[in-house]
Formats: C-alpha cells, sequence, structure tokens
C-alpha cells in the first residue's frame, strides 16, 4: 500500500510536508515518517509491551497511531504547534471511533518537548530531528532524570540522526548504540538515511 492508503487503512491524515513548526531556528518542520521506512524499523525493532513509547514532534501522529495499530502499546505524542496539534487530536479522533474495541491508552500533550515531564512508564523515545541540540540535550536529561528516579531500561531512536545528536549521546551520556536499521537503497546514498537506536540499561 501507498502513503495515501496507509493513511485510509487508520482513518487518518498525514501526509502534508514541509510545514513550519514555529519561527524558532530551534524547532523544525513538520515531515511524517514514511510507512514503508517504518515498517522496515518494526521489523527489527521489538516494542516493549509493558512500557509506554513516546513521540517528542509527533505533528500529525502517525507514528502514534501506527504503533497502538500494531503492537497495542500505550503512545504518548508531544507537540508545540497548535495547528499540528489539533490535526493529531483530529486524527485521534477519527482512530479511535475506527478502533473502539482497542482500549490502549493515546495521549497526545500540547508541550514544548523540553517542558515535557517524563514518566515512569516511558520507555521508548522517538525523535525525527524535530529540534536543535540545545533542546535535544534538555529531553534526555529530562529522560535520564527519569530513569534516576525510577530505574528501567529506556531506547531513544533516532531517524535521520544529526551528527550532533549522536556525537552527545556517545560522549556526554550513558546511552550506547545498540542497533542501527539502514533504509534500503537511500542508505547507500546518504548515511543519515537510517534508524539509530541508544539504550541505557539501569
Amino acid at each position: 500500500m501507498n502513503e495515501k492508503e496507509r493513511d485510509r487503512l487508520l482513518r487518518i491524515h498525514t501526509r502534508n510536508v514541509g510545514e513550519r513548526a514555529t519561527q524558532s531556528a530551534h524547532y523544525h518542520h513538520y515531515e511524517a515518517t514514511s510507512y514503508w521506512m517504518l515498517d522496515e524499523l518494526f521489523n527489527i525493532y521489538e516494542v516493549d509491551q509493558k512500557s509506554t513509547f513516546v513521540d517528542f514532534g509527533c505533528g500529525k501522529g502517525r507514528l502514534l497511531f501506527y504503533v497502538h495499530h500494531y503492537f497495542h502499546v500505550p503512545v504518548v505524542g508531544v507537540e508545540m504547534n497548535d495547528q499540528l496539534y489539533r490535526e493529531a487530536l483530529s486524527n485521534e479522533a477519527s482512530y479511535i471511533q475506527y478502533k473502539k474495541r482497542n482500549k490502549t491508552p493515546i495521549r497526545i500533550e500540547h508541550e514544548f518537548a523540553e517542558r515535557y515531564q517524563i514518566e515512569k512508564e516511558e520507555a521508548t523515545f522517538f525523535l525525527f530531528n524535530p529540534f536543535s541540540l540545545e533542546i535535544f540535550t534538555k529531553v534526555i536529561h529530562n529522560i535520564l532524570r527519569s530513569v534516576e528516579e525510577n530505574p528501567r531500561t529506556v531506547d531513544v531512536i533516532l531517524y535521520y540522526p544529526a551528527e550532533e545528536y549522536i556525537e552527545f549521546l556517545e560522549t556526554k551520556t550513558p546511552f550506547r548504540l545498540w542497533e542501527e536499521v539502514n533504509i534500503p537503497r537511500l542508505s547507500k546514498i546518504n548515511r543519515r538515511e537510517k534508524f539509530s537506536i541508544y539504550r541505557y540499561m539501569t
């Protein structure tokens, strides 16, 4: 199925790209991760059935509904942009109407990523290069603070990872590279076309 057909399957609308999140240089434009790329990731990455999956910069919510639909785990989206947040809520309403029997929680927060309070049940964090290193650093520190308070294994999944993200994780945090999922064909042309999964085990 193509992108339009996958959206239709989930009863959502997430295909628009290039929408600017804000005038601030700290936040990047909205672009949904392609469904076929998500398929590649989750063919290898095993979703933790006992924890909550968080998408920072969730946009219109594509990844949230994908994970919820296929893996039946609680999901949280964090989005600071007013318009994208409203569209995510609209998609949620449509998706829930379609998935009435699936009572697994979905929560979409209208909040800046660096201000979001990490919950003890949250253990997988996804980022598609949504903001500057300054914001990323604050988010990672918040995750680590939560782990100190409630010890657990946590994963940070980066799609199209910025070099500065990777350098920060590998030199200034206890996170270690656990797995890389290359995107077929594209990774040979652009080495950033991959998912880099960093894990911290307590």
